[in-house]
């Protein structure tokens, strides 16, 4: 019958054991695979969040921590800056994601915020063959192990009236395009 609700006790001490679409599964017989269709999410954009005050440090990590509760795509780690002092390498699905993530947590937990520019997953062909997904710029290897260095691009045609093609290759150019 439609409508049942249940819960189940995991013993899990941290949230991060939990993802989203895990398979749930009986000790014995287990399950030797996941159910078709999970996929783990990947984030395609990464920031540092820093406090403005580093005093707000802990306040930051405890509403990134109730972000995720609710948002199974947000991820994040401590990170260190020189500058910025203690914060968060944060991953996002995208700028737009992001953007929402920034701006709950500005109203809704009311934090002061220093965003570093967005960066994507880098990939790092060394001279010795193997390649290396790099998310943080800071962790470049040094560039005389560096063979070649690969950053997501996206194909696309784009149709537009005749009198919005200027500004529309305006737009693109100063995007990269």
């Amino acid at each position: 019958s439609a409508g049942q609700v249940g819960f189940i006790i995991t013993g899990m001490k941290e949230l991060k054991h939990a993802k989203v679409g895990d398979t749930i599964t009986h000790v014995s017989p287990a399950a030797s695979e996941p159910l078709p269709g999970f996929k783990e999410i990947k984030p395609s954009v990464f920031a540092g969040l820093y406090p403005v005050e580093a005093s707000e440090y802990d306040a930051l990590r405890d509403a990134l921590e109730k972000l995720k509760l609710n948002d199974a795509s947000l991820q994040f780690e401590p990170e260190v800056s020189q500058a910025l002092g203690f914060g968060f390498r944060c991953g996002f699905l995208g700028m737009l994601h992001m953007d929402i993530v920034q701006e709950r947590l500005e109203r809704e937990y009311d934090m002061d915020l220093i965003t570093t520019a967005p960066t994507v997953i880098y990939e790092v062909v060394l001279t010795d063959g193997t390649v290396e997904r790099i998310e943080n710029p800071s962790r470049m290897p040094e560039q005389a192990r560096i063979a070649e260095i690969r950053e997501p691009i996206v194909k696309v045609v784009i149709f537009v009236p005749q009198e919005y093609v200027g500004p529309v290759i305006t737009l693109c150019t100063g995007k990269r395009g």
